[in-house]
């Protein structure tokens, strides 16, 4: 048989020892946990749970949000760190050119001294030459308007060798080739500074978007803190509620055990001590084989455990396995592998409405799921559940 949606195998199976902790309140108030994780059974911990869906939606909202303002943060503080670096290579370039303008500049220097010195070394043959008389050298001489002109004047007129030839024009190639040089350096300076200040723009720019994202981070950031607050405090209260709860399931408890010494349960005979089928076996074998599908599904467990054991699947609530199954209170009956259920119970708000319903496993104990599978005594069982029906028993198969 297929699964009822929604409310099929439903049930009481609410442990009184399954409070909530204020380690997972926190979790919960983290998002590593849901709310409702530990809320699942009775209508007053699903009203709990209801009541803080605005503000879980509200946080996940506002986390959502977060998230994204975070990522466009840090795709703008990648473009921050990317610019910083760029600017940096930018400026050391500038160091490498300027050191080598600075490198240059010295060589031409002492290129000049060098030609300096070479103009020296002319004046005194000029000198020699003004002294002995020769008239047209000191015309040339002294008609030169630079040392260019002088040194072709000195090549024309033969006064100098072809040593001094060759010695001035590499020391004015070498200047002219310096000077050269560091116009280029400068030129590629002056590139490098324009670079350095339009990055140092785009360095600003994405500074500013900097600022603004990140306020708008802390803003959520603040909303976000608020509304975890306000769902802790709201888990804590639900937890509260389970803990109230816990307690009057234990009065129900009590109050049905001392019910249960007066016969009020109905249940008469005693439970007969023949060994289990061949089919009860199977079924036996099975609940230790099958867990707990989770709280509140006391009904789906059993349809499951003789599903595995090969008898079908029963499916529906607790309460329909009651009436459609079970037609016998008297223990004499009752074998092992049958179905113990009642339609309905006063423990808790789910029990009153879907009952609950376990597997009896033979000597005198009773299988069950309460959100684990729990092992107790039959008289336990139907002391604890028989306070407003009267417990019976029967194949489901």
């Amino acid at each position: 048989m297929s699964r009822t949606p929604d409310r099929s195998h439903k049930g009481d199976s609410i442990a009184p020892s399954g409070l909530m902790t204020r380690r997972a309140a926190l979790k919960a108030m983290l998002g590593i946990t849901a709310v409702t994780a530990g809320l699942v059974s009775s209508p007053l911990r699903a009203l709990a749970a209801e009541a803080s869906r605005e503000t879980t939606e509200a946080l996940n909202s506002a986390q959502a949000q977060l998230d994204e303002a975070q990522k466009k943060l840090d795709a703008i503080s990648d473009e921050f760190v990317s610019l910083n670096e760029q600017l940096n290579d930018t400026v050391s370039q500038i160091e490498q050119v300027q050191a080598s303008i600075d490198d240059t500049q010295s060589q031409i220097e002492a290129k000049q001294a060098d030609i300096a010195d070479k103009q020296d070394v002319l004046a005194s043959r000029i000198s020699s030459s003004y002294k002995t008389g020769n008239a047209d050298f000191l015309s040339l001489i002294l008609n030169a308007s630079s040392f260019e002109e002088l040194s072709n004047n000195l090549f024309y007129l033969g006064k100098i060798n072809a040593s001094d030839e060759q010695l001035i024009n590499d020391v004015k190639q070498a200047k002219a080739e310096l000077d050269s040089q560091k116009a280029q350096l400068e030129s590629q300076k002056a590139d490098l500074e324009q670079l350095k200040e339009q990055q140092s723009q785009e360095l600003a720019a994405v500074q500013a978007k900097q600022d603004e994202a990140s306020a708008v981070v802390a803003n959520l950031s603040d909303d976000v803190r608020a509304l975890m607050e306000k769902r802790d405090a709201e888990v804590l209260a639900a937890a509260e509620e389970e803990k109230r709860q816990a307690a009057a399931a234990e009065a129900a408890r009590k109050a049905a055990a001392a019910s249960a010494s007066s016969g009020s349960s109905g249940v008469s005979g005693t439970i007969s001590s023949g060994n289990a089928s061949s089919k009860g076996q199977a079924i036996v074998n099975a609940c230790y084989q099958v867990g707990s599908p989770g709280g509140g599904l006391c009904a789906m467990w059993v349809s499951q455990v003789y599903s595995r054991a090969g008898y079908g699947y029963p499916g529906g609530n607790a309460n329909n396995m009651y009436w459609n199954y079970c037609t016998s209170s008297n223990k004499g009956d009752l074998q092992p592998g049958m179905i113990i259920a009642v339609s309905t119970w006063t423990g808790t708000s789910a029990g009153r409405i879907y009952g609950h319903v376990g597997i009896y496993i033979g000597g005198g104990m009773v299988m069950h799921n309460v959100g684990s599978i729990q092992t107790m005594g039959l008289d336990a069982w139907i002391n604890t559940y028989g306070t407003t029906v009267t417990p019976r028993w029967g194949w489901a198969a």
